[in-house]
């Protein structure tokens, strides 16, 4: 017979990453309003999906996390990089 055994992290080491991704969560939220160059948005835009889903992963929600991965951090900023795209050409 056999026992399984399993690495479960302490509690207080889950609190103090779930409290950092919190931080770094709410600063990349700033970050994404601050910058003005556009291009430059999009790509903070997208860091922050990235925030987002480690934050989700951390909550120990994975399909939230694949969403987040999916739709925030690749086909937004692509849909947001495309529009830009176009509306530069229409004003040349």
């Amino acid at each position: 017979m056999t026992v399984a055994t399993s690495y479960a992290p302490s509690a207080g080491l889950m609190d103090a990453l779930q409290v950092t991704l919190l931080l770094m969560v709410a600063a990349g939220a700033t970050a994404v309003v601050l910058v003005r160059a556009r291009v430059r948005q999009v790509l903070v835009l997208s860091a922050y999906g990235l925030l987002l889903a480690l934050l989700f992963l951390v909550f120990q929600a994975p399909d939230v996390t694949l969403s987040e991965l999916t739709v925030g951090s690749v086909l937004l900023p692509a849909i947001i990089l495309l529009t830009l795209a176009k509306v530069r050409k229409r004003e040349e």
